[in-house]
């Protein structure tokens, strides 16, 4: 049996070839979904997310223009943090950001009695809510809740929303709530997500800006 490649470009790019070929069409998707779908699957090894992720009309290309535009993304993990590309986001004059371990969210989590991850969403509307940002959330369905309220009311005006989290309680009520939003919006329905799943997400909209700025430098 032959070897398969081992240095990580030519991995990477074997991953790719596999699931490009298991994958199948998606008629109902464009290149850039359909891109987008693709890293998640290679983050997860999981193809049923090609029935599961879902796009509102529109919501890659708001992300695009946000991120060539410098935007912040917002995530509510640092585990998602971490694995957004720091080179990506440098390259395109772009942040991110984690409120979860800052003391003042937890000390108004306390005050509200509400999850640390509610109180860090507020503190994001409040710094990004109106600036174009893109909202990350991989595990807690409380923090997708609060932001679709927020969006429901106004208070903010995402370029997009990414609503992954993963798990039991609130999980799918929470992405069932994302997707009415008239806001751009990006869902793993049903029961999974992950960190992975949303670093992912963000990661497949830099590489696309991130790739064509390279090939034409």
């Amino acid at each position: 049996m032959d070897t398969e490649p081992t240095r990580p470009a030519d991995i990477e790019r074997r991953s790719m070839e596999i699931i490009e070929a298991e994958l199948g069409p998606t008629p109902w998707l464009g290149p850039s979904e359909r891109a987008v779908l693709k890293r998640v699957i290679h983050a997860t090894a999981d193809f049923d997310y090609r029935e599961s992720l879902t796009f509102s009309g529109g919501s890659v290309d708001s992300a695009l223009a946000a991120l060539s535009a410098g935007t912040v993304i917002v995530t509510d993990t640092n585990m998602a943090l971490a694995g957004i590309s720091k080179p990506a986001l440098a390259a395109l004059g772009c942040e991110a950001v984690c409120f979860m371990a800052d003391p003042r969210v937890s000390a108004k989590a306390k005050a509200d009695g509400v999850t640390r991850a509610e109180a860090a969403m507020n503190m994001a509307a409040e710094l990004y809510g109106r600036k174009n940002a893109i909202f990350a959330i991989g595990n807690a369905p409380t923090a997708l809740l609060r932001l679709c309220a927020l969006a429901e009311k106004g208070a903010i005006v995402p370029a997009l929303i990414i609503g992954a989290p993963v798990g039991f309680v609130n999980v799918t009520r929470s992405k069932e709530r994302l997707a009415a939003l008239t806001a751009p919006h990006i869902a793993a329905m049903g029961r999974k997500g992950g960190s992975a799943v949303a670093a992912a997400i963000c990661n497949a909209m830099l590489y696309m800006l991130y790739d064509r700025g390279r090939s034409l430098a």
